[in-house]
């Protein structure tokens, strides 16, 4: 039977298997519904420096291939993540790996949450930096689009924690590989990627826009060919970092594509709305698929399709 363990830089996960944040609230929402010892980490929702309320409603709604959303961020604040026993103290305690998604809207707002959050370095396993924020000081300009931007925001978490850092990518960019490139020399042990693109939904009828936000992210099957080309690329721009890839995945079959072309483990989100232990199944899908295979370890498939 293959052994699903991998590691990623220092940090080591049971299975391949993540939650993607903003998918799986803060664990405790998927309570009863999910085997926490089944999975190889739970990402939780970004947390900021403040609260945050998200945008108006409707903020959510399916489509062909997907779904969009624009929730907004909405979180409890830094204070209350850590303080409220419905978050950070009940996340210690989960019997699998944890990541925190981080956000701010200034790169001293980003260092700030990563500062506050270093004391608990024990049971977070690694910090997710969301560079697909919009930086309020530069006009609105989302970190994740400007290499510069981008490093300087990991350069400043990177001064402020000495726990594991994920970036996660934005797909709207022409080179992924050069993000890539630019996060990991300022301070990145990992990447995640790919994030939402941006999509819009009208009704037709109604003539109206189907998210108040009029726009929001777009998410699921529709995105997995994307999201594979771009894991492709930043294999090639950073062949020795470990990379967690996401978008679409659906099935075990989906994951094994991803570790194909370059990700060391993958993250699952919009598919839990339709089936919350979809996470789980598609970890024990890639362990039958790697024992019919005659192969030992998820390992052993990482890359292959890279040149």
């Amino acid at each position: 039977m293959a052994n699903l363990q991998v590691k990623l830089g220092q940090v080591t996960l049971r299975n391949p298997v993540v939650t993607a944040s903003g998918t799986f609230g803060y664990g405790r929402e998927y309570e009863g519904l999910v085997d926490f010892r089944k999975l190889g980490a739970i990402t939780v929702k970004g947390v900021s420096p403040f609260p945050s309320d998200g945008n108006p409603v409707p903020r959510a709604v399916e489509v062909y291939g997907g779904m969009l959303n624009a929730i907004g961020l909405q979180n409890p604040g830094i204070d209350k993540f850590i303080a409220d026993e419905h978050y950070l103290p009940y996340l210690k305690a989960i019997p699998c790996g944890l990541f925190v998604n981080i956000w701010g809207k200034t790169i001293e707002q980003y260092a700030e949450v990563a500062a506050r959050l270093e004391p608990y370095k024990d049971c977070i396993d690694a910090l997710e930096i969301n560079i697909s924020c919009p930086n309020v000081k530069e006009g609105g300009a989302a970190f994740g689009t400007d290499t510069r931007l981008a490093a300087a925001v990991v350069s400043a978490v990177r001064a402020a924690t000495t726990i594991p850092l994920i970036t996660k990518l934005s797909p709207n960019v022409a080179r992924i590989g050069d993000f890539a490139q630019a996060a990991v020399d300022a301070g990145s042990d990992m990447l995640s990627l790919i994030n939402t693109i941006p999509g819009m939904s009208i009704d037709i009828e109604r003539r109206q826009f189907r998210i108040a936000n009029r726009t929001g992210g777009m998410s699921g099957p529709a995105l997995k060919p994307i999201a594979v080309r771009m894991v492709w690329e930043a294999r090639k721009a950073v062949p020795n970092v470990p990379i967690i890839g996401m978008g679409g995945i659906t099935c075990a079959e989906d994951a094994i594509e991803f570790l194909m072309a370059g990700a060391n483990a993958v993250a699952v989100g919009t598919a839990t709305f339709a089936n919350p232990s979809a996470p789980v199944a598609i970890a024990e899908g890639i362990g039958n698929w790697l024992d019919r295979h005659g192969l030992e370890s998820p390992a052993q498939i990482v890359g292959v399709m890279q040149d």
